[in-house]
């Protein structure tokens, strides 16, 4: 059973103008850790609610559920008074405020960064675009493909002279939601020693760069950009590749350091390779990778996956079997995924979603609420706004 009270963020109110998937995966992080997320939407709703294509979801497909759960929703159109006048008053009692429209919108809807400051303080406010507020592409439309496309992202997958990959799901705009909500947290924390709140500005393009440091900064250090190695890890070594096995599956290696090697020849009774000079060191192995490769690819066609992964494993060499996700979700521990209850499905209303991806005690990360129908909470929080009780959340005291 999930405490709400005993949670990291329990006490902070989120006013949530973010859609689709950056900036409402950036408030589904900080929902799993405690925080009351106060979704603002449109009269349509959010364009993810009726994302893909299968019209049976519509309002509550998969997409929006991966990055909504346990918020709540109040519809609004933020161009009427009434409502825009709603909207403040949930701002006002708010600590975060997240948005992700294109740049300049926020603010000619009447809540731009300096007009919602002075309604609160010490707001938190945090904006959420695809090449941030300044500079020359920041009024460029960015989704997810698109980034991966102008960050280089796409041109670090696949071989050499493949043509640019994307990475098969919305990488970009998950890192930039985690991203933000790790941001909101230093926001949060600063606040508490100084008393001022922050403003953010967080692109998707600087998100992406940040996360993919491991082949930016070897660029920016040396001039040279990394190989396109295709399914060869970041070592460039022939022991860190994927290996076709007895049972048609396939295992991936991940051997990088001279003592996972010698285990690895031990395992595989190839103690020869350790006096072979061919074999004998990394660097020397780089070079004979074809050599090595083969011999490897010999071996793992002799027995099946599930076994190698064991074997190897138990062993302390690193190796892994290509799952589909389906699959892999069987090896998640408990607490990984959240049971909920969703009564809008089509099928069956009982299903998991992913949790924060962590454990932590006290203070575990999750909740058992589904995500929210469109203006499901619209009472609830017209009640609140007119009981003139802001909460522990609006205090900006010590008593969060």
């Amino acid at each position: 059973m999930i405490d709400p009270a005993s949670q990291p963020l329990s006490g902070i109110r989120v006013a949530d103008f973010s859609h689709v998937m950056a900036g409402p995966f950036a408030s589904h992080l900080l929902r799993l850790m405690g925080a009351e997320v106060i979704k603002i939407e449109s009269t349509r709703g959010d364009g993810f609610r009726n994302y893909g294509a299968d019209r049976q979801f519509d309002g509550m497909s998969p997409a929006f559920i991966a990055a909504n759960v346990g918020k709540k929703s109040i519809a609004l159109d933020l161009k009427d008074p009434a409502d825009r006048a709603i909207a403040q008053g949930i701002v006002t009692r708010s600590d975060v405020l997240l948005e992700n429209f294109r740049p300049g919108v926020i603010g000619r809807l009447g809540f731009g960064y300096e007009t919602v400051r002075e309604w609160r303080p010490d707001i938190v406010f945090c904006s959420v675009s695809g090449y941030g507020q300044h500079g020359p592409q920041r009024d460029w439309p960015a989704i997810d493909n698109i980034v991966q496309a102008t960050s280089g992202m796409m041109m670090l997958s696949g071989a050499e002279g493949d043509p640019p990959v994307r990475v098969g799901f919305p990488i970009v705009d998950t890192l930039t939601g985690q991203t933000a909500a790790v941001a909101i947290l230093g926001a949060l924390l600063q606040r508490e020693r100084t008393g001022q709140g922050a403003y953010i500005d967080v692109a998707m393009l600087d998100a992406a760069m940040a996360f993919m440091t491991s082949a930016l900064t070897p660029f920016l250090v040396t001039g040279s950009t990394l190989k396109r190695l295709g399914n060869t890890g970041y070592s460039e070594l022939p022991t860190a590749a994927l290996f076709a096995t007895g049972d048609g599956r396939q295992v991936s290696l991940g051997v990088v350091q001279d003592n996972q090697f010698a285990a690895l020849a031990r395992a595989l009774g190839r103690e020869e390779w350790l006096a072979d000079p061919r074999f004998a060191t990394a660097d020397a192995r780089r070079t004979h990778f074809d050599a090595m490769h083969d011999e490897l690819s010999r071996i793992f066609a002799t027995r099946p996956a599930a076994r190698w992964e064991a074997e190897l494993s138990a062993a302390g060499i690193p190796c892994g079997m290509v799952r589909q996700v389906g699959e892999a979700a069987a090896l998640c521990r408990p607490g990984a995924l959240l049971d909920l209850t969703i009564d809008q499905l089509p099928d069956n209303p009982h299903v998991a979603v992913p949790n924060a991806g962590f454990h932590m005690e006290p203070g575990a990360p999750g909740t058992d609420q589904p995500p929210p129908r469109i203006d499901q909470h619209r009472q609830e929080i017209l009640d609140w706004l007119a009981s003139d009780d802001p909460g522990p959340e609006a205090s900006g005291g010590d008593d969060r």
